[in-house]
């Protein structure tokens, strides 16, 4: 198990838009990027419009950010492309045996833990921004023609 794919290519997306920002941003050149369908990418973008992250105008082949990419956090992808419910990131088996020690115990026992660990992830999500990303794109390149 991992977490959807749709919360790197929502990352992905917006960055190009960004830094694209003077070209067409078809969801066709968007998906060659991604290197996946046009369907897919236009499901992403229908979710990140609907959070209020993009702006798509109907009849031209095109999006762009709506906000400033340091106003977009990482969360707010997250949140937007529907990777997990609130709470729901670690799903703990269901129906474990009554009759045994952990069979009846692991459920509580866990869940606190699974709790701690997804509030840790998101909180840390909250702390970079789609600009931070795109800096650290444009510093790869950099660094690779040198």
């Amino acid at each position: 198990m991992q977490i959807s794919s749709r919360f790197s290519v929502g990352v992905h997306i917006l960055a190009l838009l960004d830094i694209n920002k003077d070209g067409i941003s078809s969801s066709e050149f968007l998906a060659g990027s991604v290197n996946t369908n046009p369907t897919l990418i236009r499901k992403i973008m229908g979710m990140l419009k609907k959070n209020g992250l993009i702006e798509v105008q109907p009849g031209i082949a095109g999006a762009s950010l709506a906000k400033a990419p340091s106003d977009i956090r990482l969360v707010d992808v997250y949140k937007a492309v529907e990777v997990v419910k609130d709470q729901e990131l670690f799903s703990v088996h269901e129906n474990p045996l009554r009759e045994c020690l952990v069979g009846r115990n692991i459920q509580e026992s866990i869940t606190p833990v699974l709790s701690a660990a997804q509030i840790a992830l998101e909180k840390e999500l909250e702390n970079v921004t789609i600009e931070d990303i795109i800096k650290e794109i444009k510093k790869k390149e950099k660094d690779q023609h040198n």
